[in-house]
């Protein structure tokens, strides 16, 4: 696994490396060390990735950056963000993202690697632990035929090339030919997923890296503040009345963001398209999903 992974990043090189100090990122810090870092934050926030980040960064000699964003530049580029996914699920997780390869492109750099890949083919999400062997194969299969990463759509608008090693071609085949027992183990009573990552490079990360449990980017980067702004700007009299009226059965839990994010996708993207003939109609938004998938893109709506 390692020496494929080695030679997936030798493939990919690029000029700055988005690092969070998770699993998948300091992996590839590990097989990059002459690559720059670049770890993004909300200004303001606790951020938990930038202690984890410049812990692996200081491990291997990497020059890092720490780079912030406001909550007013947040939310100046949601309308952009939306008309380049053209979704308005849950928008959090990909200002964050979008912010990074922003600062990364506004400092010169013409490419930039990042861990996309990892938890969707060597189950990284903990739903996935849940699936079982057999639908968990099923669904790892499919997400290998059907999932966008909105970091090639972002570096495309931007004009980066997204170098993304856990996608390379042999990486990917590795990880559809393995059984799926052996991508969850138990360590400590523990069920972890990204086993054979994590056994891979145990002997060149710390511990406190190679086991640490899976923190979204919202969360990691302290964008997850950014919820209570969209809360604070629409009311429960608001939402109820609007997700009604527009038809919506909106994310538990991401309500106002996605009704927030919606009104923006409604004036720089338009009306929600059809379910094409075939398509199953989703039950979130209305959209169409192609069969097979397992998520709308359009409102994020999980069919799983």
């Amino acid at each position: 696994m390692k020496d494929r992974l080695a030679e997936a990043v030798e493939r990919n090189k690029a000029d700055v490396l988005l690092l969070s100090g998770g699993l998948d990122s300091s992996i590839l810090a590990a097989l990059s060390p002459k690559t720059e870092a670049l770890t993004v934050r909300l200004e303001g926030s606790g951020a938990p990735d930038i202690e984890y980040a410049q812990q692996v960064a200081a491990i291997f000699g990497l020059k890092h950056q720490i780079k912030g964003f406001t909550i007013a530049e947040a939310l100046q580029s949601l309308p952009q963000i939306i008309r380049i996914l053209k979704s308005f699920a849950p928008i959090i997780p990909n200002i964050a993202t979008y912010s990074a390869l922003k600062l990364a492109k506004g400092q010169g750099a013409e490419s930039v690697m990042t861990g996309d890949g990892a938890d969707e083919f060597f189950c990284g999400y903990s739903y996935m632990l849940e699936l079982g062997d057999s639908l968990l194969d099923k669904y790892i299969r499919k997400l290998n035929e059907t999932t966008r990463f909105p970091s090639n759509m972002f570096g495309e608008y931007l004009g980066l090339q997204i170098k993304q090693p856990y996608l390379d071609e042999k990486v990917r085949e590795f990880a559809l030919q393995i059984e799926p027992s052996l991508k969850i183990g138990v360590r400590e009573g523990q069920t972890h997923g990204k086993w054979v990552l994590r056994q891979a490079f145990q002997d060149c990360l710390p511990g406190r890296i190679v086991w640490r449990g899976k923190l979204a980017m919202e969360y990691g980067s302290g964008a997850i503040q950014l919820r209570e702004v969209f809360n604070s700007r629409i009311s429960d009299a608001e939402l109820e009345e609007k997700a009604h009226r527009y038809n919506l059965k909106l994310i538990e839990g991401a309500e106002k963001e996605q009704l927030f994010c919606y009104e923006v996708y409604r004036a720089v993207v338009g009306e929600i398209p059809q379910p094409a003939p075939g398509e199953m109609k989703c039950p979130g938004c209305g959209a169409g999903i192609p069969c097979g998938f397992y998520h709308c893109h359009c409102c994020g709506f999980s069919v799983l």
